[in-house]
Parts: C-alpha cells; structure tokens; sequence
C-alpha cells in the first residue's frame, strides 16, 4: 500500500499496520471516494464498543492521515469528509509509589529488572533503553544522549546520570560489544512479555504498563522539587502542556505563597466568634 510505503520510518509503523489490517473488513471493498462521514461514524462507533474513546481516535486518525495524503499528495480524491474525534476523558497520572517500585523489581527476571530499573532513574522511553548503544554513554562525565532520529519529538536529548544509572551501567558492562541492555545476546526489543506480567502480578500491581515506568520518574521528580520546566527538559517533552499533568503532584512549593493571606495587615481567616460563625480578626 502506498501509504506504508511512505511511512516505513514511522516509529509506530507496524502498529499502522495492524490498525490497516483491521480497517481492511470496513473500507477494503470502498472506493477512496466512497469512504464518507457516514462509513467513518459507523468505525468510531464499533471501536468504542469494543475499546474506547481514545482507541477509536487513534483509528479515526490515521483514516484522515491517508485520505489526506491521498487528496494533497497524490490527488486521487478531490475533498477529505470532515468529522470529529471523541472527546477523551482526562484521567489521573498513574505511578508508582518507591514500595511498589521495590516489589516490582524484586520479582522481575535480571534483564527486565536492570532495563526498569534504568528506566526509573532516567525516565527513557522504552526503546530508547531496549536499543541504547555503548558509543552513546560517557560514565566518565555521567551523561548519556538519544539521537534526533531516535526520539519522538525529533530533538537530540542528553540523559544526566545520577549514581543508580551509572551503576546499573557498569554492571550491563561485558555482556555486549554494542548494546548496553541484552538478553540471549541480543537488544530487548518487546518488554512487556509473558515474564513482565507474570512479575506484576506476583508484585500485586495493576494497571500498569511499561511507559509507566517513565510516568514514574517524573512523578518523584516532582515530589522531590523538581520545577516543570527542569522536568520538561530532563524527559524531552516538546511543550511544557506536556508536564502539566504532573503539576498537582509538587504543590508544596505554593505552600509559602497561600500562607501570605495570613500575613497581610496581620489578619487571619477563619477564627470563629462565640456564635459560631467565621470572621476575619487579627492574631494576637
């Protein structure tokens, strides 16, 4: 297919892949011109049935990807139908708590254990662990780097190490010439495996899944102080909307700031009279 041509560099290229595959039963027997709003709605419909808001967005859009490259860039079809994404509701930030984290690790196999463990100190996207190379680590200065074309945002990232990073490094020393994390001597490709969720339960931890991983890391960071805009920089992330999710986890630093209504003219808010009821006096 011409659209898998043209985007064989894609990142998430296979899992296109495997979303063509299944939109084949729907739209296989449909002229490009034929696919209208009406056979859209009735895709969108199926996949919330069967999934949810946001997996029949992720189908929705690469419908509209290819119809458009069909119209702009290979002028096949004259007009793209129009149509609306579901709205996704915005849930809460999944992470781990530092118990949880020990429980998991103690129950994972070596190779996935020093991989999530990385992950935690670092806050890497999986691959970007799964296929980390040694001429991208300098110990020395305690830094590592992921490439412009390895990274989803398409911007070089350079990965301080903290002292837990080197080590586990150090220890991932020997075992291969190129890759940094290996197992049967070669990069680990797929983490969550049979072994992954077997160790999860074994842990007794649900809902989670491996990009949690780096939720995680930059949940602590937060928790220990860290300002959105140093996370923003740490994990990569192109807009600072991107680290807001994480914003409710590091209020203390307004703790001085909503303490200065106590302060001012002496007053305090709050105090309440011999009847009950709430007035503004000034402390003693």
């Amino acid at each position: 297919m011409k659209w898998l041509a043209m985007t064989d560099d894609k990142r998430d290229h296979l899992k296109d892949v495997g979303k063509l595959r299944w939109l084949d039963q729907h739209l296989g027997s449909l002229y490009l011109d034929e696919i209208d709003r009406d056979v859209i709605d009735k895709i969108a419909e199926i996949k919330k049935a069967t999934g949810s808001r946001s997996t029949a967005n992720r189908y929705l859009a690469l419908i509209r990807a290819v119809l458009r490259a069909a119209k702009d860039e290979w002028d096949w079809i004259d007009k793209v139908p129009k149509f609306r994404m579901s709205a996704e509701p915005k849930g809460r930030v999944r992470y781990l708590s530092r118990e949880e984290a020990d429980r998991l690790l103690a129950e994972l196999p070596e190779h996935l254990e020093v991989m999530a463990a990385f992950t935690l100190c670092t806050g890497l996207r999986q691959r970007n662990v799964s296929y980390l190379r040694w001429d991208q680590v300098d110990l020395d200065r305690g830094v590592a780097w992921i490439f412009a074309d390895q990274i989803k945002t398409k911007r070089a990232l350079a990965v301080p190490l903290n002292a837990t990073a080197r080590k586990i490094l150090v220890s991932q020393q020997g075992k291969h010439e190129e890759w940094c994390f290996v197992y049967q001597d070669k990069p680990v490709d797929r983490c969550s495996t049979k072994a992954w969720h077997s160790a999860k339960e074994r842990a007794d931890i649900e809902n989670f899944r491996w990009h949690v991983l780096r939720h995680t890391w930059a949940s602590w960071h937060v928790q220990r102080g860290a300002s959105l805009y140093e996370l923003q920089e740490l994990g990569g992330w192109s807009s600072f909307e991107m680290v807001q999710r994480y914003a409710h986890l590091g209020a203390d630093h307004l703790q001085e700031a909503a303490c200065r209504l106590d302060d001012q003219s002496g007053s305090q808010i709050g105090h309440k009279t011999a009847g009950g009821k709430l007035r503004l006096v000034a402390s003693a």
